[in-house]
């Protein structure tokens, strides 16, 4: 029987799709590569997933490539950078569950995801410059843009861990957790977000990710432009059944 890369499940409109190369740290070869992107495809066509978690098969989340799969000159490394890039444009929310040390391909998968819960013992690295690779999947963009230049200079120059209390100071990370609670947690999240109007869910998203992307200005306007298309829907009633503490 061939040895299943990726493990799928379900619950309440989230999948959870586990990495499941543990001997090698989850590590990315081309066959997990293509299961990956079947996945996310499946995941953004199918009205059934509203959210996603991804995680790692214990004990690593995502040690990055397998180089010796990634090796040869023809290998299809442009197919990495088509996942990465793939994964803020699948219109629905996915949550980083980071159980294990997510080091360079893997720092960049968490950072592709909306956002990230971690255990409380893992590390993040980018080893690029280590082995002498330029990263193609966007680390010196998403890593500045979630820390800042210089931080993101002393992780890229340096090839030096961090660990997750700095992670999270420094905004890679959401939350940090006990180890057993890293994917209860993210599925919690992703299932509250499951729970609401996936179409107010999906403009949402776009919001923050455009207006993350550009200006204050460009910002605001890109708020109000889809706010403007929520109302010229008729889609800005109000949830009348959410307690009063929950009310806007």
């Amino acid at each position: 029987m061939a040895e299943v890369l990726l493990i799928e499940e379900a619950s309440d409109g989230v999948m959870l799709l586990t990495l499941n190369r543990p001997a090698q740290r989850n590590a990315i070869d081309i066959e997990l590569l293509e299961a990956l992107l079947k996945a996310f495809d499946g995941f953004r066509t199918n009205d059934r997933w509203r959210a996603a978690v991804i995680t790692g098969q214990a004990p690593g989340f995502c040690a990055g490539l397998d180089l010796k799969s990634f090796s040869a000159p023809d290998a299809p490394r442009h197919r990495v950078t088509d996942l990465i890039n793939a994964i803020p444009e699948l219109g629905k929310p996915i949550v980083a569950a980071v159980n294990g040390h997510a080091y360079t391909g893997g720092l960049e998968l968490a950072l592709a995801c909306d956002f990230a819960i971690a255990s409380e013992d893992v590390r993040f690295a980018d080893t690029h410059a280590k082995i002498g690779a330029l990263s193609g999947s966007g680390m010196g963009s998403r890593l500045p843009h979630a820390v800042g230049t210089r931080f993101a200079k002393q992780m890229m120059l340096t090839c030096q861990p961090i660990d997750a209390v700095t992670a999270l100071r420094v905004g890679i990370i959401n939350e940090v957790v006990p180890a057993d609670r890293v994917v209860p947690r993210a599925l919690e999240l992703a299932g509250y977000i499951a729970q609401y109007d996936p179409g107010l869910v999906r403009i949402t998203k776009s919001v923050l990710d455009r207006g993350g992307r550009a200006t204050l200005g460009d910002a605001l306007e890109i708020e109000r432009e889809a706010l403007a298309k929520r109302k010229a829907e008729g889609a800005m009633s109000w949830n009348t059944s959410l307690a009063d503490g929950d009310r806007p």
